[in-house]
Order: C-alpha cells, then structure tokens, then sequence
C-alpha cells in the first residue's frame, strides 16, 4: 500500500490513488502540521498550539489524540508514530507534492545557473503543475497553519518568477511581456516582478516604455511604503539608460540576476529606538552576502511623518559612510504590527530585528509581528552595552535553533566568541552537554563557528549571573508563547541592565546565515 500527500493546494491523501478521508477542520489541520514537519517530532504540545492557537479545550490533550487514532486507521497503523514528547509522520520523499515541487525547483535553479535556460524553464515548468489551488486552501484558517499557507504560496511565486527569468535568458521576451504585466499587477509591491517587467520590455525594443515601468514602481513604492526602490531596480533603469550591452540578449546568455538582496528590517515601534537597534543590524548586514537594512517605523499621524522621515534619513545616509546599503522608510498605521509584516513579507526580509515595548508580549503591535511575519524575528530588551561574548541559553526546542543561528550571524559580525548555556542537571539526573555538542557540531559544519559550552544551574537567577558579562544574549522564545508568555528565566533575562537580549521567534523563511539554495525550501534551519 503507497500513500501520496498533497498540501500544494488543498490537503489531500491518496492511497493507492484513492483519496482518504481525513476527517473534519481540526484533524485536517493536525495532518497538515505533521506533514510540514515530516521526519521530525511535533510535540504534543505544540500540535495544540498550532491546531486550537489560543484556545485549546481542557481535554486538548484527549481528543488529539483521538484524531491521531483515526488517521492512523485510514492511512494506516504505522503511519504516525508515538515519539515522546509527540508523533512523527515519515514520508516517501517522492510521495510528497511539496518534496516534489522543492526538488525540481532545486534543479531548475541549478540549469539555469548553468546557462540551459530551456532545460530549467521545463523544469520550473514541471514543478508548477503540481499546484491545484492556494496551498492547504481548506485548512489555512486553522491556527498558525495560515503562516504555513503564505509560504508555501510565497515558493510558488519564486518558482514562477525563476521560470520566467529562464524564459527571459532564451529570448522568450515577447511571450512573457503579457504574464509580467498580471504579476506586477496581483504584487504591485514585489520588486522582483517589476524588475523582470522593465528587462522584457527593453528586450523587445520597447525602451521608452520600460523607463515608465520604472517610473511607475518608483512612484508605487514611494506612495505606498515612503520607500525607494532598491539597488536591484535603480542600476536596471541606469543600464537601460546608458543602452548598457550586457542587457542584450545577444551579448549574455546567462541567467539574469534577479534574485534581489538579502535584506534585514529593523523596525521599530517607537521612533527613537531605532538608534538602540543599529548597533546590532550593522555587523548583521556584513555578514554573507552583505545584506541591506530597510529602516522602517509607523507614527500615529499625518503630522509626524516628515520629521520620522527625516530622522530615518539621516540615520541611512550615516550607515552610508561606513558602506552599509540601507533604505529607509515611514508611514503612518493604525496595525503597526500587521503593517511591518507586510513590510517583511514583500521586501523579502531575512530577519526582522524590533524594539521591545515596555509590556512586551502584552503589547498587539509586538504580538501581531510575532504572529504574521514570514521571518525570523528577532525583539531587543535593551541593556548596557559592552561585554566578551555572545550568549544563547540553548533547550533544542525550536526557536533555541533560531536563536543559535542569529547568536552565531552575531558573532561573525563581531568576531566575538559564541557560548551556548544550558542547564547542569535535569530531572533524570543527566545535564546538557551532549545537547550543547550536538548544537555546537551544527553550527561548526553550517558556518564554521565554534560555540563553547557553559552548564548553568537550572535557576533563573543561575542563568542571569552567568550572563552577567556577555556582549549580547539571545534566547528563543518557547514553544507557548503565546499561551504562557516569555517565562520566567527570560523575564529575568529581559530585565538585566548588564547586557542587551534578543527574544527570537523562528519564522518560515529561512535564516540570514542559510544558504540562497534555501530560499527555494518550505524552512531551512541549522538544527536537525
């Protein structure tokens, strides 16, 4: 018996080519989960989160695993797996559309950076008819699963947008004019899109026309972030000007570089701490690649709004004397948080780097970025700067990964040491080190970064001394943030005066330090 899983559109299980009943909403939604992190352990706890989001029922516990029974009497025994702390769902890779879709996307890149445009656009071709809709379009209300659901439909933009660039290198100019002109329309502020617009129209002669394509995504992203286009699209609109010959398709073959720059959004919710914020984007944006920083913040009103754009000018024109790329932009919002995700979300951010407010997770500006951005989020409790190394308290739970990777980014920008903390005893007598050793091996074989080990006693106050003197802190959020809040060690963290702390949530997308063939992945981490 073979069974295939579909989430590139709606949830769909067929065994032996016949579809299997899932059963309603919620156990629907526990599938989708389990399949989005196939060949890991979902913890039971987190299965609740994720399935009830704010609201789980007392008997939660009970009736999940109720739902998992009878999945596992369609699909069959062996399906899911009891694995503590949770389940787990082992997939065939080839029995899974989503499995699919990245690898042929993967090979399409890999043509196409190759220089056979027309073997990768059959590829990307390929992995585009997979899709029947919006990803897990019947389930995509369901808890978090709506986040999932943006960036599975996030990948299939990428992937079209690549089939085009492919299209584009083998002289299909003329043919694709038309399909750019709806994309940049359904995502007026994508630059990407826009950028492969303005190519095609030069490469089918039509120069004037491209030059107010240009004009018209100036004044799109001016009007509606306070923004200017980024490098990618203001050297096109020079090389079409100075009639640059590398535009030409006679003169390069090769695929266009239109991939964009990594980019890094420090946004802040009160203006002024985007002074406090800087001193730790800078060394982030030298870091692989470099990336640019998209200086953004909200004010309540119309009358604010020119000095908090003058005051984020000048702070990018000082970044540009010490070579760092920067944009920055202000506007005003009654969702600020809502607004910044839309930020992230269409500049394509790698990392959102916020300050916290004062009743932190409290506060519904903080809690609806944390909720909605695609990113790593990265939120900076503010403390006396200085300190000999980069601390992570480090746990292996999922946002701990996050926060060893940005702890790791850091240290790279810094060439400070990095230190990973974990706890000298646990209830079955053992302490962390060999989980330290197997975070530490990670991070060596993913950035060449050794991390030390430090074994704390398991108290908050234990964990606040040994900290006591580091250059930054940063903790992953756990895994009910959004029931139980930080908890108390990172309260006690947060509350320090001898060291500022980033609280990180792990997003979606992958991570400031991940590899550009991860772009093109569901999620990507330095973890297991």
């Amino acid at each position: 018996m073979s069974t295939e899983f579909r989430v590139l559109g709606p949830l769909e299980a067929l065994t032996d080519g016949r579809p299997v009943k899932l059963g309603g909403p919620r156990s629907r939604a526990v599938l989708a989960v389990l399949l989005l992190h196939s060949g890991q352990v979902v913890s039971t706890s987190r299965l609740i989160d994720e399935v009830w989001a704010e609201d789980p029922p007392d008997t939660a516990a009970n009736v999940l695993q109720g739902y998992v029974s009878q999945l596992r009497k369609e699909l069959g025994r062996y399906a899911i797996e009891t694995r503590e702390p949770g389940y787990l769902l082992r997939v065939d890779h080839d029995a899974f559309d989503l499995h699919r879709f990245e690898r042929l996307v993967s090979d399409g890149i890999e043509q196409l950076e190759r220089g056979r445009a027309e073997d990768a656009a059959a590829l990307l071709r390929e992995a585009l008819a997979l899709w029947r809709g919006p990803a897990l379009a019947d389930v995509a209300d369901e808890g978090v699963l709506r986040q999932a659901a943006a960036r599975l439909d996030e990948l299939r933009l990428v992937a079209l947008e690549r089939r085009i660039e492919a299209d584009l290198a083998y002289g299909r100019h003329t043919e694709v004019v038309g399909e750019l002109e709806g994309l940049v329309a359904e995502y007026p502020l994508r630059e990407r899109p826009r950028a492969l617009h303005i190519l095609a129209l030069y490469r089918c002669g039509r120069q004037a026309d491209a030059l107010a394509a240009y004009r018209e995504a100036r004044t799109t992203l001016v009007d509606e972030l306070g923004i200017e286009p980024g490098t990618q699209l203001q050297e096109l609109e020079r090389a079409i000007l100075q009639h640059d010959p590398a535009l030409d398709l006679e003169t390069s073959r090769r695929s266009e570089s239109m991939s964009g720059t990594r980019s890094i959004l420090v946004a802040s919710l009160e203006l002024e701490a985007v002074a406090t914020l800087l001193p730790l984007a800078e060394p982030l944006a030298r870091v692989t690649g470099p990336h640019e920083l998209v200086l953004a913040s909200t004010v309540a009103n119309a009358s604010e709004l020119a000095s908090a754009s003058a005051y984020l000018r000048r702070l990018r024109e000082e970044l540009a004397t010490r070579g760092v790329e920067a944009r920055s932009a202000a506007f005003t919002s009654v969702m600020p948080g809502a607004d910044l995700s839309r930020l992230a979300a269409e500049q394509e951010a790698e990392l959102v780097l916020v300050d916290a407010p004062d009743r932190l997770l409290e506060d519904t500006r903080l809690l609806a970025l944390l909720e909605d951005a695609p990113c790593d989020v990265a939120v900076l409790v503010d403390g006396e700067a200085g300190g000999d190394a980069v601390i992570v308290p480090f746990t292996g739970a999922e946002h701990d990964w996050s926060a060893v990777e940005l702890g790791s980014w850091f240290a790279l920008g810094t060439d400070l040491p990095l230190v990973l903390a974990g706890a000298s005893s646990s209830a079955d007598g053992a302490d962390a080190s060999r989980a330290l050793a197997s975070a530490s091996l990670a991070v060596q074989r993913a950035f060449g970064v050794h991390a030390e080990p430090l074994l704390v006693e398991p108290a908050a106050g234990a964990l606040v001394e040994a900290t006591r003197d580091a250059a930054l802190v940063v903790v992953g959020l756990t895994d009910r943030w959004r029931r139980d809040g930080i908890g108390h060690a990172r309260a006690a963290l947060a509350a320090s005066p001898h060291h500022p702390t980033l609280i990180v949530r792990r997003g979606l997308r992958p991570g400031g330090l991940g590899p550009r063939s991860s772009g093109t992945r569901f999620t990507w981490t330095v973890g297991p």
